[in-house]
């Protein structure tokens, strides 16, 4: 009798384990159609940028659920327009957003950037700029990660997708999304601009 028992709690812990992995590996138009509902959105009414790795924001939301809420709640709910230039605290050191308000650049003044304890989300709140993606994984490091910093830095010869940043779209970069942020945009020589980062789950 206790082996039937132990055989039935082994079968169902193989069944959960199964299934915990199914999840964990959610295929990408699966996650297509999870961030199409919209579940997540609330009252978030912001575009998500074409380029967005469904599958990680899936993971990623999924796993901080409340860090995300939290981020998207503060751009709902306040009125970005008038925010200061500089650090602006949403839950301390795990969501917290930053400003600027200044000139863009041309394109051989910017470069490549990626983090690993951060996700970046891109807003740009007024004017226009460019922002380059690109997968990092085969190209150059010329300055390595520097855990202070969350920073690490890519040739900037390396070829990306450009996309034309406005108010009505938001960007959200994952450490395989290496981004090539604040370029210039003819007619537009500055930007007012919010990024929010939000901590990576393990």
């Amino acid at each position: 009798m206790k082996s039937k028992i132990t055989l039935k709690i082994l079968i169902l812990a193989i069944l959960c384990f199964t299934g915990a992995t199914a999840s964990a590996q959610m295929t990408e138009s699966a996650a297509k159609a999870w961030v199409k509902k919209g579940e997540w959105r609330n009252s978030f009414k912001l575009t998500l940028y074409p380029g967005l790795d469904n599958v990680e924001f899936a993971k990623q939301y999924q796993a901080n659920k409340k860090y995300w809420d939290e981020a998207f709640a503060f751009i709902s709910n306040t009125k970005l327009d008038t925010l200061s230039a500089g650090k602006h605290a949403i839950d301390g050191e795990n969501v917290f957003a930053t400003v600027s308000d200044g000139p863009t650049k041309e394109l051989d003044k910017t470069g490549w950037e990626a983090h690993h304890k951060y996700i970046d989300l891109h807003l740009v709140i007024s004017g226009k700029e460019r922002i380059g993606v690109m997968n990092p994984a085969n190209a150059k490091v010329t300055n390595p990660y520097n855990e202070a910093k969350d920073l690490v830095n890519f040739d900037s010869n390396t070829k990306g997708d450009y996309y034309t940043a406005d108010p009505g779209t938001l960007y959200i970069f994952f450490p395989q999304n290496s981004h090539r942020p604040g370029i210039r945009v003819d007619g537009y020589d500055k930007d007012k601009k919010m990024v929010i980062k939000i901590r990576m789950a393990e």
